[in-house]
């Protein structure tokens, strides 16, 4: 079955909903944007014809505010809210605590307890069996796991096995993720150490709220095109929520500034 046939189905596995995902999103940049989102508006609406099927309200709507516009952009999660997808799955996309880049942040410290800039596949099952735990939902350990090497497979951009930050963070609604508007302005490991040390003021090895400040308002100053300053205090509550008390360690400026180095 191709990716057109699945948006015929009036339910649609995990499985499925993956192979929609990875069709529309032909770059693989994480979004469907463009011409991938116009496609996909298309054939959405004749799959729905040809399966003498009406559009739903939520994908009516999703129609009305994506089809004429050619800038229009969405993640995974704005799939998620009009595919008739299988109830337990569409949990992942529809949580609670997953719904600001700060809630998001301290989810990531959390399910990466041992601080290595990454979540493996153990870490990130036991994220999702507590997601569905905390929506009253008992799944059996096969389905869980299944579950897990989907998501595996959607956000592992360069299939290493294990996810980062960025690359979990497309669980956040495009709106609020605000670690996109930060890939254009990452810095190498060289450059990303100097800032560490010129805005860690006292050299105490963390940098505090108050030299983050300093720190971001330099970066939207040298980054209009990216950053909004307007958006600074937003920017700097989602990057403290990665902190340890208050103190935010190299390691996880890390995550939000400095780019890998191949």
């Amino acid at each position: 079955m191709t990716a057109e046939t699945h948006l015929q189905g009036v339910e649609i596995s995990a499985a499925q909903f993956f192979e929609i995902w990875h069709h529309y999103d032909s770059d693989g940049n994480g979004y469907m944007d463009g011409k991938e989102l116009q496609n996909f508006i298309q054939e959405l609406q004749q799959a729905r014809k040809k399966a003498g099927l009406d559009l739903t309200p939520e994908m009516k709507a999703f129609v009305d505010q994506y089809g004429k516009t050619p800038d229009g952009k969405i993640g995974i999660v704005e799939l998620a809210q009009i595919l008739p997808t299988e109830e337990n799955f569409l949990l992942f996309f529809r949580c609670q605590q997953l719904k600001s880049s700060e809630d998001f942040m301290q989810t990531w410290r959390k399910y990466d307890s041992d601080h290595s800039g990454f979540i493996d596949s153990e870490e990130l099952k036991s994220f999702l069996k507590d997601l569905l735990q905390k929506a009253n939902k008992q799944i059996e350990d096969s389905k869980l796991t299944e579950y897990t090497e989907i998501m595996l497979r959607m956000f592992d951009a360069n299939n290493d096995g294990k996810l980062e930050l960025t690359e979990l963070a497309r669980l956040l609604p495009v709106q609020e993720n605000f670690l996109i508007k930060f890939q254009g302005v990452k810095m190498c490991a060289k450059e990303f150490n100097k800032a560490f040390e010129m805005y860690d003021q006292d050299g105490n090895g963390y940098i505090d709220e108050n030299e983050l400040d300093a720190l971001l308002k330099d970066l939207c100053e040298k980054n209009k095109k990216e950053l909004d300053i307007n958006n600074l205090a937003t920017y700097k509550k989602s990057i403290m929520a990665l902190s340890d008390g208050g103190k935010l360690y190299r390691a996880e400026l890390a995550l939000i500034l400095c780019a890998e180095e191949n």
